[in-house]
Parts: structure tokens; sequence; C-alpha cells
């Protein structure tokens, strides 16, 4: 075996048995994504004491105050400037969803090959407009919470994040990253749905990664694995290990599964929900 050849498969054996332990070692950029889902799920914790984590990370502080004086949840436009307030606009999923989004933004930059990095913020940013398309259309169709939609659209590429973070103790894979990207796209599902158990997410965003039932050529969507679908073909930015695996043309297969829908509708929807996806977009990028 070459160096390629034995460090995959001494990673595959690591992960192998890290699921099988179910015990996953998370990179410690998620510490804080951590510590903010379990101050929102402790009764005693108040408002301030979630509002104290935000401002420990100036990137996620100024995301949420970002956020909060969006026209989607200030419509008034009342400016929104401390911390405080904006955590009570926004609510907790939201501020779940940001610190995540700050955790995944860090560790894109926490690779020591710049290969590695360009992947992982390509990865990043085709997470971010997946959430975002999904926030967009949950908003549009009212289906659901759209904050939970922007969760489990950032959600949906944990597993590969997780597998990038855990690489760089594996320098030989980037010598061949179209073999790197198959065994990603074998090992991304159940990794990250370990993942999502660890989170411990509501149910309706855990069954939303269940793909046994795919979109059904319907329009409107009618749940949140529909909006999730649609979120992924939709998203402009490409998924950087499906490109390396061949799969470029996702837009072109969501032109294929609302052909039969009347254009007439249609278009002004999309119109519709792509400006919310923007203003979302500006907000947990910017």
């Amino acid at each position: 075996m070459d160096e390629f050849e034995l460090q995959l498969a001494a990673f595959k054996a690591q992960i192998e048995q890290e699921l099988q332990d179910g015990r996953l070692s998370f990179p410690t950029v998620l510490e804080l994504s951590m510590r903010i889902k379990q101050l929102a799920d402790d009764p005693d914790s108040s408002l301030g004491d979630i509002a104290n984590a935000v401002r420990a990370e100036p990137v996620l502080s100024a995301k949420t105050l970002r956020m909060a004086n969006t026209v989607q949840l200030n419509p008034y436009q009342a400016q929104i400037a401390t911390v405080n307030d904006a955590v009570r606009r926004v609510g907790l999923a939201a501020v779940r969803c940001l610190a995540y989004a700050v955790a995944a933004e860090q560790l894109a930059k926490d690779h020591r090959s710049g290969r590695m990095r360009l992947i992982a913020s390509g990865l990043w940013l085709h997470s971010v407009d997946v959430a975002c398309w999904s926030y967009a259309l949950s908003a549009q169709f009212k289906l659901g919470n759209p904050d939970s939609a922007l969760l489990a659209g950032l959600m949906r590429t944990i597993g590969q994040f997780y597998l990038l973070a855990r690489a760089a103790d594996y320098p030989a894979l980037e010598r061949d990253m179209n073999h790197f990207a198959e065994f990603v796209a074998t090992w991304g599902s159940p990794v990250g749905r370990a993942l999502l158990d660890t989170f411990d997410l509501p149910g309706t965003i855990v069954d939303a990664f269940d793909d046994t039932e795919l979109y059904g050529d319907v329009w409107p969507p009618a749940n949140l694995n529909d909006v999730l679908f649609i979120a992924t073909l939709a998203a402009e930015t490409p998924n950087p290990f499906e490109t390396m695996l061949g799969s470029t043309r996702r837009p072109d297969l969501l032109s294929i599964c609302t052909g039969g829908v009347d254009g007439a509708e249609f278009e002004p929807v999309i119109e519709a929900v792509r400006a919310t996806k923007q203003e979302m977009l500006a907000a947990v990028c910017g």
C-alpha cells in the first residue's frame, strides 16, 4: 500500500470505531455551538446567560445583531444595538443556527493544507446557501418554523464537515481528492446521523434527513423534507465533493423536478423566495 491507502485505511478504521462506540470527537470550534445548545435546553438558564455566551464570540455577536436587524425579523426597522435585545428578537433557534454557522466557518479556515481549506470553504458556502434557501422556502409556504429549516439546511452537510476536520490528521489524503470525495460520500451520511443524535435536535428536523421518501414532483413543497430537497437543488453554490464526483448540474435537476409546474405560478414565487434567501445569506455570511 502507498501512504494514501495506509492513511485512508487508518482513517476508516478510526471512524468505524467512533461510530461503534458512539463517541465522536468534536472539533473544538463546535464547543460554543454545543454550549449554547445546552443553555437553550436548560430550564434554569436565562436569556442573559445565553446572551453572555453569544457575547463571548465577537463574530457570533455581530451576526446575531445583523440578523436581528433584517427586514424579515425587524420589519419596522427599529435599530437593535445590544446582544440581549438581538437574542430576544431572533430567538434561541436562530441563535443556535448562527452558532453552528460560525463554528462551521471557523472549521473551514482551520486546515493546515491550503487545498483542504479550499474544499472546506466551498462546503461551508454551499451549506449556508442551502440553509438560506430552506429558511426562505419555509417562510414562503408557511411550512413549520423557518429557523428550524435554516438549522436543518446547515446541518445537512455536518457529516462531511466532521470528516474534513478529522482528515487534517491524515495529510496524505489530499494526494487523491477524488478518492477522498468517494470516502466522504460513503461515510458522510452515517457520521452526520450520529452527530445529529449528539446535538439532540428535534424529531421534525432529524426526520427531514430521511431520504427514503424523495421529493415527489409536487408543487408547492409539502413538508421540511421537500424544502431541504428543493433548497439543495436551488443552491447556486455547489458542494465541492459532489463536483469532484461529477455532479455539477443541480439547477437543471430542479428544472426537471418542477417541469410540470406552470411557469407563471412558479417563477414569481421563486423570485420572492430568492429575495428572502439573499437577505438571510447576508445576515449569516456577513
